[in-house]
C-alpha cells in the first residue's frame, strides 16, 4: 500500500460491501475527484478518497465490474468520513468481521459513518444506528421493516444528516450527500463545479423528496410530494386527512388547498389513486391474488379494488393484468 499523504480539506474512506452498487459509488467519487482539483485534473489535492479493505482483494459489484481497494483498514481517524456503500439486499448481511471491529472503533471515536444505498442496513445490523434517523430508499423501506422490525426509516428524502451518522438513499442522491459534504469542507464553489460538470443543474438540500415514483400524480411542490410519499409508505393503512395534515404540521384546510393548487385533486382522491398505483405494480410483477393485493395495497377486500379499479380505469384489474403480459410477451 503507498504511504500516506498529509490529509486534505475532505478525506473520505469507502467500504464497499459484496456486489455494492456500483453507480451510487461513482457519483459519490466523481463528485469529490472534481471538487479536489483545479479544471478536470482530478489530482486529489483538496479532496482525497480511498477505497479500504482488510485483505486487498477485489470488491465486485452488483453489475459485475471489481473495484481493487488502494488502503488497508488502519487509524479510522485518517479519514473525515468511512463510508458504506451497500448493493443487493441478500448481501448485506456479508460484511466481514474485520470491517465491523473497524467500523465500530471508528465510532468510538466520533468518526461520522456514512451508509449509502443498502449502506444504511449494514450500519443498522452492526448495531452502529440505534437512536439515529435513518434514510432508505423507498424501493426498500419493505426489505428495511422487515429486517428491523419497530425501527421506521425515513423514505421520502434523499439524504439524512443525523448528528455523526449520515445515510443516502443511494443513486444519483450519492451526488448531492457528496456535493453537501464538499460544500462543508472546500466551499460551495468546488460544489456547484462538480455538480455542473457532471450535467446536474443544482445541489439538493437533504430534505430535497426521493423522485416520483407515482405516476399520474407528478408536482413540483415539495410538501405535497412528500405527503404522497407518506400515503405510498403507509400502505397497507390508510392515513385520514387530519392525521396526514399534523404529520405535516399543516391544517386539514390547508393541505386540501395545497392538493388542489398542485394535482386538482382532494387528499383522498390522491390517496385512491396511490393505492391503485401500488395495485398496479403489483398486478404487473406477480402473480397474486386480487384478495392478497387488495389486502396489501390498503382496499377492504378483492371487490372494492375491483370496483375502484374499473371506476377509475375502465376496465377490470384481471383484464389489465392480461394485456401488460400481452405487452411484454
Amino acid at each position: 500500500m503507498p504511504a500516506l499523504k498529509p490529509r486534505p480539506n475532505l478525506s473520505v474512506g469507502f467500504i464497499l460491501t459484496h456486489r455494492f452498487t456500483l453507480g451510487a459509488f461513482a457519483n459519490f467519487v466523481d463528485v469529490l475527484r472534481l471538487a479536489a482539483d483545479e479544471g478536470d485534473r482530478s489530482r486529489p489535492i483538496k479532496c482525497r478518497w480511498r477505497v479500504l479493505s482488510h485483505n486487498g482483494a477485489p470488491v465486485r459489484s452488483s453489475c459485475g465490474v471489481a473495484v481493487q481497494p488502494d488502503a488497508p483498514l488502519s487509524d479510522p481517524l485518517e479519514d473525515h468520513y468511512l463510508v458504506v456503500v451497500g448493493g443487493l439486499i441478500d448481501e448485506t448481511a456479508r460484511l466481514d468481521e474485520a470491517y465491523v471491529a473497524f467500523l465500530k472503533r471508528a465510532s468510538a471515536q466520533n468518526v461520522p459513518l456514512v451508509g449509502v444505498c443498502t449502506g444504511a442496513f449494514v450500519l443498522h445490523a452492526a448495531g452502529l444506528m440505534e437512536g439515529y434517523r435513518c434514510c432508505v430508499s423507498w424501493f426498500h423501506r419493505d426489505d428495511f421493516l422487515e429486517s428491523f422490525g419497530g425501527v421506521e426509516p425515513v423514505s421520502d428524502q434523499i439524504f439524512v444528516v443525523d448528528r455523526d451518522r449520515i445515510t443516502c438513499s443511494g443513486g444519483a442522491s450519492s451526488a448531492h450527500l457528496a456535493a453537501h459534504l464538499v460544500a462543508r469542507h472546500v466551499g460551495e464553489g468546488a460544489a456547484r463545479k462538480s455538480l455542473n460538470i457532471m450535467m446536474i443543474d443544482e445541489a439538493m438540500a437533504a430534505e430535497k423528496p426521493q423522485p416520483e415514483r407515482l405516476p399520474g400524480l407528478t408536482t413540483d411542490d415539495a410538501l405535497v410530494r412528500r405527503a404522497l410519499k407518506i400515503m405510498a409508505d403507509a400502505l397497507p393503512a390508510t392515513l385520514t386527512v387530519e392525521r396526514l395534515a399534523h404529520r405535516l404540521g399543516l391544517s386539514r384546510r390547508q393541505l386540501e388547498r395545497r392538493f388542489q393548487s398542485a394535482l386538482s385533486l382532494s387528499p383522498g382522491a390522491a390517496a385512491r389513486r396511490v393505492r391503485l398505483s401500488a395495485a398496479k405494480r403489483q398486478l404487473e410483477a406477480t402473480t397474486h391474488s386480487l384478495a392478497r393485493i387488495a389486502a396489501e395495497t390498503g382496499f377492504s377486500d378483492g371487490a372494492h379494488l375491483i370496483r375502484t379499479f374499473r371506476n377509475e380505469m375502465g376496465q377490470t384489474p384481471a383484464v389489465w393484468r392480461s394485456r401488460q403480459r400481452a405487452l411484454r410477451s
